[in-house]
């Protein structure tokens, strides 16, 4: 089998076999990358110096014996939103273009500490602020996958964690790093056929994340399977003092939850997820999900959240708001990009004009806005108080059910060009993803099948607060049943 077709646990195990070293395992996805991110640009920057001096102490650490980390020798790539000591972190902004860390954030430190190996910064959209992995400095991700006929049209990759999907999906590393603030590991993961989790806010800390939303971002893992998902996280989560909104709760055996039995367990339907004009295969793929819950021994409950209808615009007031004071630090003077101006002022309009593309300014506007006198009232606390109501909402639902089941997105991948001329239409991307990131809870997107076209499909599994092993217990399930073994058209083929 090719090294770059191993999962992580299936390379776990190989590696303390001896079957292969973790020099070879790094190099053949380095090579993958050498010869595909040229077309998808799911790199920003890749370190392979650095990868391949890793690789060999891990290789060192295996030979000795002793009881080497769950990652030890696994290649990921890591979204380059993550500060990383002495390795480039742009943000995919200009503004950030030669921001090089003195740090590592706390996320990437625990996967470290692990003996994870890191062969690059993988891209996404400039800030997290996309769905399309479209606004990047460094240009636009293609998706490996094409549509069923069709080679020449490129798909999106979804985003903001477009470059960590497509990278997973195409083999170019095993697993990777995303974030998550309205559903960018969850969608991307969708229309790239992956597996990815948003855990509860708090689970991950923050500290050493460039900022978007901060009452919103949460770190994550994605990869090619559930069971790998389950690994990564399990490395990335835990309490950190330096993040103040950082949870101090254990960190449970995920791997442990995968393929558990579900008999008993209760899964909510929520009818509000059923919006007018949802595409025929989503609803099929949904109801085939259901049947496979049900098969598995679960109870299926139909339930509401009366108030999830408001996430999408409730999020498009919160998001930008916070997007707004947290990029006010990059105003040439005490970070990123500067350029000059005559005055302070004419200092600040060409270093903000230059620095941030058009996308980010548009939120910028809009966070500016709505936290504005005479409308921070009327915008910003009202959307608060409906985040609220969607909060117990979900608080409500968790009662009577366990996990909750709905689509992850409501299309396959679309093509770069499509849409994207109309922010609002971009926006109704994440209209399954945004309630639950509102709420603060957990919910992972896992590969359930292929549209009419050959594209994946993703069902979303959204659990309590805090009970992510429910989630990918359920998960897991869903993916034994779809038996997804489909390949992406551009793939790594090296050994």
């Amino acid at each position: 089998m090719m090294l770059t077709e191993l999962t992580i646990a299936a390379a776990h195990e190989g590696l303390r076999r001896r079957d292969f070293s973790a020099e070879e395992l790094v190099g053949a996805h380095l090579a993958a990358i050498d010869r595909l991110n040229g077309r998808l640009n799911a790199f920003i920057t890749v370190t392979p110096e650095q990868a391949l001096a890793a690789a060999r102490r891990a290789d060192a650490i295996l030979a000795g014996g002793e009881e080497a980390p769950v990652l030890t020798g696994i290649p990921l790539g890591i979204k380059d939103l993550f500060c990383t000591d002495g390795v480039r972190t742009t943000a995919a902004s200009r503004m950030l273009e030669e921001f090089v860390p003195p740090y590592e954030s706390t996320v990437t430190a625990n996967l470290l500490a692990d003996g994870a190996v890191f062969v690059g910064k993988t891209n996404l959209d400039e800030f997290a602020m996309g769905s399309a992995n479209i606004t990047s400095v460094f240009g636009a991700v293609e998706n490996p996958w094409k549509r069923a006929g069709d080679a020449e049209t490129v798909l999106v990759p979804g985003g903001s964690s477009g470059g960590s999907a497509a990278a997973v999906a195409a083999r170019l590393a095993m697993g990777a790093t995303g974030t998550d603030t309205g559903g960018s590991i969850r969608q991307p993961a969708s229309y790239c056929g992956i597996a990815g989790i948003k855990p509860t806010y708090g689970r991950c800390s923050r500290w050493g994340t460039i900022a978007f939303a901060s009452s919103l971002d949460q770190a994550g893992p994605m990869a090619r399977t559930v069971e790998d998902c389950a690994i990564l996280l399990e490395s990335m989560a835990g309490f950190d003092t330096r993040d103040s909104t950082s949870v101090d709760i254990a960190v449970p055996d995920y791997r442990a939850a995968c393929g558990r039995s579900l008999k008993g367990m209760k899964v909510g339907i929520p009818a509000e997820y059923r919006v007018a004009g949802m595409p025929a295969e989503i609803e099929a793929a949904w109801e085939q999900g259901i049947a496979w819950l049900r098969e598995a021994g679960c109870e299926i409950v139909e339930v509401s959240l009366p108030y999830t209808r408001y996430g999408l615009a409730t999020y498009y007031i919160v998001a930008p708001a916070e997007c707004s004071s947290n990029l006010a630090r990059y105003d040439g003077v005490r970070f990123g990009r500067r350029v000059p101006g005559a005055t302070l002022d004419e200092l600040y309009e060409a270093t903000r004009r230059e620095g941030f593309g058009a996308e980010v300014r548009r939120r910028i506007l809009m966070g500016t806005y709505v936290l504005s006198a005479g409308y921070y009232d009327a915008y910003y606390l009202r959307a608060q108080k409906v985040r609220n109501l969607i909060r117990k909402d979900f608080e409500s639902a968790f009662r009577t059910v366990d996990v909750l089941l709905t689509p992850t997105a409501p299309s396959p991948a679309f093509a770069q060009g499509e849409k994207m001329d109309d922010p609002v239409q971009m926006y109704l991307n994440d209209v399954f993803t945004v309630p639950a990131s509102m709420a603060g809870v957990p919910a992972m997107s896992v590969p359930a099948g292929l549209s009419a076209s050959g594209l994946p499909l993703g069902l979303q599994v959204i659990g309590r607060s805090f009970d992510e092993e429910s989630v990918f217990a359920a998960a897991s399930a869903l993916e034994r049943a779809a038996g997804f073994t489909h390949r992406p058209a551009v793939r790594a083929e090296v050994v």
